[in-house]
């Protein structure tokens, strides 16, 4: 399986959908679904039953997995969506760049 383009902590823009146009932060990637959970994007409703934590139980809304394919990782230093690039830096490891402006990703 190929790398993602897309990495925990990255600050993403979605392409499509219907969050299209939004950007945050991604929380975790599930990487064998090829999906990402993104700060307070594709919010869903979801019912819980009574428990320690939430001892009313009710409905909590909470972010769901989006496809990677649908996610941008935001230029650096422009701040808009760009493609990624790898390539080795002077100590010979592989980091990722934007194709907009070829600032290297952190």
């Amino acid at each position: 399986m190929s790398k993602l383009h897309i990495k925990k902590g990255d600050t993403v823009y979605v392409n499509a959908g219907e969050d299209k146009g939004k950007t945050g932060r991604v929380l975790s990637v599930l990487v064998k679904e090829q999906r990402a959970i993104v700060e307070g994007i594709n919010m869903v409703s979801k019912s819980t039953k009574p428990n320690a934590k939430n001892p009313q139980g009710g409905i909590v809304k909470k972010e769901a997995p989006i496809h990677i394919s649908n996610l941008n990782p935001l230029d650096p230093k422009t701040g808009k969506p760009t493609r990624i690039g790898r390539k080795k830096n002077e100590a010979g490891v592989s980091v990722r760049y934007s194709k907009k402006s070829g600032e290297e990703i952190k």
